[in-house]
């Protein structure tokens, strides 16, 4: 058996035996298995970090019974945390090796966050909503996610001084790619965006010595993308 499966087994273990503490842990893994599993996302280390994560703690006290439902929920400030198998597929198509730099733009729960911070070695998110940007820093800091560095403001110029990024994940629509996140981007880097206005596109910028790959994934439905973006020329 390899080393990685053998991991996995061990994790999904160590979920089965927190389901004495964690009321939600029974219902985690059922997500993970119908959710995500059942549509095709087979990573064992994307599989055991989602196991591991607990949803239910990046929504309000009024959510929290839907923790781990199929679908996006308010987090208030008119954003949503999103649908757990678009985090698990944004997450995917990351490609993301142990180790990894990270930048995520819409910070919303950190939910999103705390998942990639289980792959990566450090990841910079940014919130323009301030409030938002305080609860999930608190969230995180409380789950003991040292490796994240949560930031206020916009998002649209990227983080150049953490930069360059080996990926990029965009939580929010933008009408057109921001250029300055492709600039930030490592040789080999993804910038996975959702793209569009009344209908979106989740889409994965790969650049490679040739310059950069484009590949349109499937439709998505994501709140816009605020700030800058909004002002910049087409």
């Amino acid at each position: 058996m390899a080393a990685r499966e053998v991991a996995a087994i061990a994790l999904v273990a160590a979920a089965l035996g927190a389901a004495a503490s964690d009321p939600f842990a029974e219902q985690r893994l059922r997500m993970v298995s119908e959710q995500i599993e059942a549509r095709g996302i087979d990573d064992p280390r994307l599989l055991a970090a989602l196991r591991a994560v607990p949803r239910h703690a990046f929504v309000p006290a009024s959510e929290r019974a839907h923790a781990y439902e199929d679908r996006a929920l308010p987090i208030g400030h008119g954003q949503t945390i999103s649908q757990p198998y678009v985090v698990a597929l944004m997450t995917e198509l990351a490609a993301l090796r142990p180790g990894a730099r990270v930048l995520e733009v819409g910070t919303g729960s950190g939910y999103q966050a705390a998942v990639l911070a289980e792959l990566a070695g450090s990841v910079y998110t940014i919130e323009i909503v301030a409030p938002l940007a305080r609860r999930a820093a608190a969230v995180l800091e409380r789950l003991g996610h040292r490796s994240v560095h949560v930031r206020t403001g916009d998002g649209y110029r990227g983080w150049p001084e953490a930069a360059p990024f080996d990926a990029i994940l965009v939580t929010a629509a933008a009408p057109r790619v921001p250029p300055a996140l492709l600039e930030q981007l490592a040789p080999d880097g993804r910038l996975v965006i959702p793209v569009g206005g009344g209908e979106q596109a989740l889409e994965v910028h790969h650049r490679t010595a040739r310059g950069f790959e484009v590949e349109r994934v499937l439709p998505v439905r994501f709140v816009p993308m605020t700030g800058e973006v909004r002002r910049a020329p087409p």
